[in-house]
């Protein structure tokens, strides 16, 4: 009887949660966030009376359950503690510092305790690059690691004290500017941008996106201009979305951004809306950075009161626009524009096939503009002051400026604006970097580029970023940052299609055997061979530049491949002996023809 009560009262909590959302199977992404949130996790008896009340297949809910990797369906414990396992968090000490954590709570990564009270684990770059090492707790994020504060994190967990009364500042996230520009110095009054476009006309605002030479700042340098006049030009509903999902490692500007200039990114995508004909909008916020959604609820519901938001904007009928904030799961995939639409749909991130764009044919069906918060900031400002005001400061290809997260082996890491094209040197100069290996200049998926090219600029027409820029110094092992970005492509790739799911792993199992001290000159031309196929042969962006860091570090740094290598021309990656071991001691046999020899070809 107590069984089934039990099952009686999650049925009736998961209809209220669904009721909520008007039996909407497109919100089963936020949905099954809410039931996470109250029941610690997605319990198997949890995703059937999902899928029952929204009219969804048991395994299609479990099939989205399982993609994002901040949905779990095996519980976690009261305290769940996520490491940030980014290379810059490992340059920091974040392994010992998580060992030590570990073992102090008598727990292993990837477990929860038996008495259920923590658990600790990895995830990827939590966006706080320039505080690290840092942790998630329960979803907040937890900076500047040391022994002292792990000690002190034990002895909260171990003293069951709310998250709401451990030390003050222990959840503190600083913006950390240190170089402000065209979009970071000003002051920006809410809805003034947006005066301006009234006054002048869609037509007119178009034309000063236009003048600006504006391009998407999330990386993939799209001319905004014409994504929005593409957009515009088709029928249907048309949509807004902010693409605030940012989990290129090594990135955290978007996150600064939504902190402490949200009043700009919104006038920004109003703007959009009034260009396009657009009355709803998204802001896609990455799950890492959920600490952030009540303030930016805050932002909407302000902006409603001032008449910023809703019907009759300002009090015009051309005006009619709203914003709904969409939490992501956890999925570095949702990056990319389709996949996130495909996210904000209910379903899970895999890439579309285009065309059709999003322009055409977006969220639900429908014409969608899609940009990076960057560029949505951007955009309100060029509202205000003008297309050639923007475009008087970079280069004729590269208007503007770039906003980047600078981490790493530099003496100031944190965020700065700099025209386009600037050189690397002067960005290292001011960030204090000294003795420099090499800069990983937009991510993983970006280029790496070493102290002899420090001449090359900053720019669409030579170094593009989404942001990230990364400093290694002579200090480093190459090799360990191409580890540590292959084990994050393997992991993050969505398994659609087969060069990316299979190729990445093959690439990160080659590099660790290279690591290892295992590798040959055969296993150099297989790495560059596979790093070839994926890049040329993915899906989508994501497989096309996971290769990057291998093919780049392959070219500029071959000695650093060539010492770990063995004399041997080939040594299989596979210890068949080893594998024996559960056998020897299943029969209690360790003599010699219990053993395989294993020898070089």
């Amino acid at each position: 009887m107590m069984v089934n009560a039990v099952v009686s009262e999650l049925k009736e909590y998961v209809e209220g949660v669904i009721e909520t959302h008007g039996g909407n199977p497109g919100d089963l992404i936020q949905i099954l966030r809410e039931i996470q949130d109250n029941r610690n996790y997605l319990s198997p008896q949890t995703l059937r009376d999902v899928a029952e009340e929204l009219g969804l297949s048991s395994g299609y809910v479990l099939g989205v359950a399982e993609f994002y990797s901040f949905f779990y369906t095996t519980q976690k414990g009261r305290y769940h503690i996520l490491f940030s396992d980014s290379i810059t968090d490992r340059m920091l000490g974040k392994e010992a510092l998580m060992m030590r954590l570990c073992e102090r709570l008598g727990i292993a990564v990837g477990e929860t305790r038996r008495d259920g009270r923590v658990s600790v684990d990895n995830t990827s770059c939590t966006g706080v690059c320039d505080q690290g090492p840092a942790i998630l707790v329960n979803g907040y994020p937890l900076t500047r690691l040391t022994v002292k504060r792990i000690d002190r994190i034990v002895s909260l967990v171990e003293q069951n004290v709310p998250l709401d009364q451990w030390p003050e500042g222990y959840f503190t996230v600083a913006d950390n500017i240190r170089r402000k520009g065209l979009l970071l110095d000003g002051v920006f009054e809410p809805g003034v941008a947006l005066q301006t476009a009234l006054q002048k006309g869609q037509d007119a605002i178009l034309g000063e996106i236009r003048r600006s030479g504006l391009k998407g700042r999330g990386g993939a340098g799209f001319n905004t201009a014409m994504k929005w006049e593409y957009c515009r030009q088709e029928s249907g509903e048309h949509f807004v979305v902010c693409n605030a999902d940012e989990g290129e490692p090594g990135t955290f500007k978007d996150r600064v951004l939504l902190q402490s200039y949200a009043h700009q990114v919104i006038e920004g995508m109003t703007l959009c809306a009034f260009v396009i004909g657009a009355r709803r909008g998204f802001i896609y916020l990455r799950s890492e950075y959920r600490y952030l959604l009540e303030a930016l609820q805050g932002v909407l519901e302000q902006r409603h009161r001032s008449n910023l938001l809703g019907n009759s904007i300002l009090e015009s009928d051309d005006l009619n626009f709203d914003i709904q904030i969409h939490l992501g799961a956890g999925a570095y995939i949702c990056g990319e524009e389709s996949a996130l639409i495909e996210s904000l749909e209910g379903k899970r991130g895999i890439p579309r096939n285009r065309p059709p764009y999003p322009v055409s044919h977006g969220y639900l069906g429908q014409p969608t503009v899609v940009n990076n918060v960057e560029t949505f900031a951007a955009a309100a400002n060029i509202g205000l002051k003008g297309g050639d005001w923007f475009a008087a400061v970079g280069t004729p290809k590269s208007s503007g400026t770039k906003i980047l997260s600078i981490s790493g082996d530099c003496a100031h890491p944190g965020i700065y604006e700099f025209p386009y094209g600037v050189t690397i040197e002067h960005i290292l100069q001011q960030c204090g970097a000294e003795e420099i290996l090499g800069v990983q200049v937009g991510g993983p998926s970006g280029t790496f580029i070493s102290e002899q090219e420090t001449h090359r600029c900053l720019g669409f027409d030579d170094l593009a970023t989404g942001g990230s820029f990364m400093v290694f110094n002579k200090e480093r092992d190459v090799l360990e940052i191409v580890r540590n970005f292959t084990h994050f492509f393997a992991h993050e790739s969505c398994g659609f299609c087969t060069p990316c799911r299979v190729g990445t792993s093959l690439i990160k199992d080659q590099i660790d055997k290279i690591c290892a001290g295992h590798g040959s000159a055969g296993d150099l031309a297989q790495v560059t061979q596979l790093a070839g196929l994926v890049k040329n042969a993915s899906h989508c962006g994501l497989g096309q530049t996971a290769p990057n860091v291998v093919l780049d570090t392959l070219e500029r740094f071959p000695e650093c491949y060539e010492h770990r290598l063995k004399e041997l021309s080939f040594e299989p990656g596979f210890d068949l002996d080893d594998a024996l071991e559960i056998s020897r001691q299943m029969t209690g046999r360790d003599d010699a023809g219990a053993h395989l020899e294993q020898g070089g070809i």
